[in-house]
């Protein structure tokens, strides 16, 4: 646990309070783009601990909350076929689709399977032939090795039974769509160490530029959010927008080649919508014209359904950094995590499930 305290020393913490209280002059607003950050910042208390100046807002760094409501019905629509084999990571089976969710579809008879990995998607394949077994491949570029991975075993062993729904998106063009938009309030970046760790920061680099906003990659321990927020904050004290890694000891500038090759040979970059803000140009992988067997959505027919998002859910302002989750009207009523309106209320990374988790008032402010 050596390295892990470290990470978590409370006189380390007090320290980095105490420069960051002495950095800061104006008022700054910072946005932690990973939902795994936005909890951290919560969890530990962070965020109520901070100088008045520094407001934080929590950007869409979730990949189940960004997942659109008609992915997820085009889920619950091939789950419910009798010859299926649905897997999926576990949090997936509680998001709302139009009128119901995977958990629904499973009470109902359905064969739909929490897995751990998208390999074990193809074992059950290869198990059972007479089975169409279909993996729901969301996530950031986190994921996107593994999920590659899959399907390029699936055709090294000619398993024409196993397909998935790719619904991966890529980090850099919905930091781009924030930073372009009139009404964003956000001026600097904290951004997703694991994120970096797979495809390095360089892509970072001209959005800095362009748009004058730091950006800083860190971790997730305490001792990692406040060293991103402390250079953070002295960049935009000192007028200056750099690119800056705060989380060596995990993530290099051209990040790991290995993983991004086996995206690259699975997957080709897309345009993608994401839940609650629209279409983002280039900003999602799906699979390469030669892999069209293994795409689910092709497979089923389902690729045409479209869906409705909830007029309550304010989930797409909240994900732009341009409301808080507080200022949602069903936050905590209509919308909880027993009877969730939107994924960053069902989310283990949403904004939301952070929000009513521990306890943060409506009149409270990051």
């Amino acid at each position: 646990m050596k390295h892990l305290d470290e990470y978590r020393s409370p006189e380390k913490v007090r320290a980095l309070l105490r420069e960051l209280e002495a950095l800061v002059t104006k008022p700054w607003v910072i946005m932690e783009i990973c939902g795994g950050q936005t909890h951290a910042f919560l969890r530990h208390g962070l965020d109520a601990l901070l100088p008045p100046q520094i407001e934080l807002v929590h950007g869409p760094g979730c990949p189940v909350c960004v997942t659109p409501l008609e992915q997820i019905d085009k889920a619950i629509a091939i789950a419910s076929r009798p010859e299926v084999i649905f897997t999926s990571y576990g949090d997936m089976l509680r998001v709302p689709g139009s009128t119901k969710n995977l958990f629904a579809v499973r009470a109902a008879g359905g064969d739909v399977r929490v897995i751990w990995s998208p390999l074990e998607a193809v074992q059950l394949a290869e198990a059972n032939p007479d089975k169409e077994v279909i993996f729901f491949a969301i996530g950031f570029e986190t994921t996107a090795p593994a999920n590659a991975m899959a399907v390029l075993q699936a055709q090294q062993k000619n398993l024409r039974n196993f397909s998935i729904i790719a619904s991966h998106v890529r980090v850099p063009p919905a930091m781009e769509a924030i930073l372009s938009s009139p009404s964003s309030r956000t001026q600097a970046f904290l951004a997703a160490g694991h994120v970096c760790a797979v495809m390095g920061y360089h892509e970072y680099l001209p959005l800095a530029q362009q748009y004058q906003a730091p950006i800083v990659v860190t971790g997730f321990e305490p001792v990692d959010l406040l060293n991103g927020l402390r250079a953070a904050v002295r960049q935009l004290e000192q007028g200056r927008a750099e690119v800056e890694n705060q989380y060596q000891r995990a993530v290099s500038l051209p990040g790991n080649a290995a993983a991004q090759r086996t995206i690259e040979a699975a997957f080709q970059v897309i345009d993608r919508k994401w839940r609650g803000i629209g279409m983002i140009p280039q900003s999602g992988w799906g699979l390469r014209p030669e892999f069209a067997a293994f795409d689910a959505e092709l497979k089923f027919e389902v690729n045409t359904l479209t869906a409705p998002e909830s007029p309550l859910c304010i989930a797409g302002e909240i994900l732009q950094g341009k409301k808080k989750t507080s200022q949602c009207p069903a936050f905590r009523k209509q919308c909880t995590p027993q009877t969730p309106l939107g994924a960053p209320m069902v989310s283990a990374e949403g904004a939301c499930a952070a929000y009513y988790t521990y306890h943060r008032e409506a009149d409270h402010v990051c």
